[in-house]
């Protein structure tokens, strides 16, 4: 059983008996290790260089004799588990070199033409959309939006909740939320303009740009999209509150 557990480290039978012959008793020479392992002598010297090179054992000389001894099997433990734990440590890269760890897939977008490529990607989601975004800014941007995506959106059945902020455009959106198989809720605009979009469905995150430059990315990984669904029920408990702090003051 000790040898076969030897075996399962990397050593040969051959090995394992040798290593088993140093650890029964202390300073030997290759010839006692020899009789004591019952191999031939020639082999053990050629076996002793390599169980010396893996640190199993070590070698010194008295009066031109070469002694080996045992390296203590607790040394040996920690030397092979620091090995596995430096191997654990970099298994998800070799993992993401084979292919095997998934990681996120991102493509770019640029122009209104890609803008829009990024809402038709949202047609296709299975789940609800979580939507962060200004309602001015994307229609000043893009005139026919309610037709264009919204429509089609609607004809889908693709709900969506979104968090826009406090303002003419988004007052007039937030009227036509129940035609328009939606909910949207309204924060303060002086401290959320909101210059981007973000759009939260299936396994994606798309982020449209619409600052200095038109721009976007689809961002493809069930983590991230996890992990933003979180963020985005924080934001809609906070939407909430201000929706009721709103509606007070205006009563």
């Amino acid at each position: 059983m000790i040898i076969e557990t030897l075996k399962n480290i990397g050593l040969t039978e051959k090995e394992a008996k040798v290593y088993l012959a140093t650890l029964r008793k202390s300073s030997q020479t290759a010839t006692e290790i020899a009789k004591e392992a019952k191999i031939n002598r020639v082999t053990t010297y050629s076996i002793l260089e390599k169980l010396l090179k893996k640190g199993l054992i070590s070698t010194y000389k008295k009066i031109n004799v070469q002694y080996f001894d045992s390296t203590d099997p607790e040394i040996v433990f920690r030397n092979y588990k620091t090995k596995v734990d430096d191997f654990k440590k970099v298994l998800p890269d070799l993992k993401r070199i084979n292919g095997k760890t998934p990681h996120p897939q991102i493509r770019y977008f640029e122009g209104l033409d890609g803008i829009k490529a990024i809402y038709e990607d949202t047609l296709t989601s299975q789940s609800e959309i979580l939507n962060y975004a200004n309602s001015e800014i994307i229609r000043s941007l893009w005139p026919n939006y309610d037709n264009e995506y919204v429509s089609k959106r609607v004809k889908k059945k693709i709900f969506l909740r979104g968090i826009a902020p406090y303002d003419e455009y988004g007052l007039k959106v937030q009227k036509a939320d129940k035609e328009n198989h939606r909910e949207i809720l309204l924060v303060p605009g002086n401290e959320f303009s909101f210059t981007n979009e973000i759009n939260i469905y299936d396994k994606k995150v798309a982020i449209c740009s619409f600052k200095d430059t038109l721009s976007g990315m689809i961002i493809e990984s069930e983590e991230i999209a996890k992990t933003q669904r979180d963020i985005f029920k924080m934001a809609w408990q906070f939407a909430k509150l201000q929706a009721q702090i709103l509606s007070m003051k205006m009563d």
